[in-house]
């Protein structure tokens, strides 16, 4: 053994130990804190870009659920209109049978014809506030609703528009087979728009079968996509989060080799002090 006041190699050797430990003492301390164990490249390059692809695609599905929530907004209250506007038909068809009855005096026919009247103008009302975040699907030359389906917007689902008004004057329209001015004032026009109410109520009520489907595939889509979503979240946090239990019994362990690294350098830097002995 060589005695040296120049060179101590103990006191190195402690000094380099109680370094190590203070350096993996920060990372622990650090997974603590923040409560991930790869929380920047400098953790670990390969798992951090890994977790932060993976986060970029949890944002997008973000946007895409917020897609299908408008989506869904946007149909259902398409449905909401189309029901109401099915019922003021059922309604209007009770009238103009009425209207159809030979015995019913002129008189009785016109006020018919004005409740007529009034509700076939209810239906233009509904169709020009039937809308949602600027879409409306049932108003003539209607707006298609086109949603996200997919992280990166090369997927969506597509909804075609369903136009529920009137057709011109003295034609019909696409699924309300009545012309924006009938009547019911002759039981002639009575007896044409019972058939013209017929058509245009079981047109309505395949709307708002194909209407239903398109809910119904918005909510399948969503809930797809929460799922997804937390797949995602769940694989983020496995490569990524610290195991607290683990970090937490290593910290101690940490705590008290620093205070052991700390002894044995206090220890090793004394040493010099015994050549001393050899003087006297």
């Amino acid at each position: 053994m060589t005695f040296s006041v120049n060179t101590n190699a103990g006191a190195m050797i402690a000094l380099q130990n109680l370094r190590e430990t203070n350096a993996r003492l920060e990372v622990v301390q650090r997974q603590i804190s923040t409560g991930l164990k790869v929380s920047s490249a400098k953790d670990n390059g390969a798992i951090y870009a890994i977790a932060q692809g993976m986060r970029a695609k949890v944002a997008g599905y973000n946007v895409v659920k917020q897609s299908l929530d408008r989506g869904t907004s946007v149909v259902d209250v398409a449905i909401a209109a189309s029901e109401s506007i099915s019922d003021i038909l059922i309604e209007m068809r009770e009238k103009a049978l009425a209207a159809s009855d030979r015995s019913l005096d002129q008189q009785s026919r016109n006020a018919l014809n004005e409740d007529f009247v009034q509700l076939r103008d209810q239906i233009k009302t509904i169709i020009a506030n039937a809308e949602f975040n600027g879409i409306n699907m049932i108003k003539s030359g209607g707006d298609d609703l086109s949603v996200l389906a997919n992280d990166d917007g090369s997927s969506r689902i597509t909804f075609a528009a369903e136009d529920l008004s009137y057709g011109p004057p003295g034609g019909p329209g696409t699924n309300i087979i009545l012309s924006e001015d009938a009547t019911i004032s002759a039981f002639v026009n009575a007896d044409l728009a019972i058939s013209e109410l017929d058509s245009s109520i079981d047109n309505i009520g395949a709307v708002l079968a194909r209407l239903g489907s398109a809910s119904k595939r918005l909510e399948i889509q969503s809930s797809f996509t929460d799922k997804l979503t937390d797949a995602l979240e769940k694989g983020i946090g496995n490569l990524v989060d610290v195991d607290m239990a683990k970090a937490a019994a290593e910290l101690q362990a940490l705590q008290v080799k620093q205070q052991l690294g700390i002894q044995a350098l206090s220890i090793a830097n004394r040493a010099p002090q015994a050549l001393l002995q050899l003087f006297r």
